[in-house]
């Protein structure tokens, strides 16, 4: 990262470096900063986020353990194994070492389109509820 440069001079003065924001909350905000961080996984296939899909059920801290409740869309989605883990690592960048972090894929309930919220329904073409 570099500072930036307030003169007017059109020279770089350093490079720049743009990536995805990790921001790391204190321990009192784990359950916050969880739902953030997954609000940052991106279904592969969709290109919308686990959160605004409808895919995460769950986000508590059950004696020092964020523990988060997620589905897929089908039990055969081919990111079956990949999106659960894109999960527990931004879950796990998100509140640091200090929590452990156990995310559980669960099919009770069934997600169905219904669980979007709107704007990812309207992104899929899907009519608002």
């Amino acid at each position: 990262m570099t500072d930036i440069d307030v003169s007017g001079s059109d020279e770089p003065i350093g490079q720049l470096s743009i990536g995805p924001t990790r921001v790391k909350m204190a321990p009192g905000n784990v359950c916050d900063a969880t739902w953030d961080a997954l609000g940052c996984v991106y279904d592969p296939e969709l290109c919308l986020d686990v959160v605004s899909l409808g895919l995460v059920y769950d986000v508590r801290d059950e004696e020092g353990t964020v523990v988060v409740e997620m589905t897929l869309t089908t039990p055969g989605c081919p990111a079956s194994e990949t999106l659960p883990e894109m999960a527990r690592a931004a879950v796990e960048a998100a509140v640091g070492s200090a929590a452990g972090v156990d995310v559980r894929v669960v099919w009770d309930p069934p997600w169905s389109p219904a669980m979007m919220h709107d704007e990812a329904a309207t992104a899929l073409g899907f009519r608002g509820r």
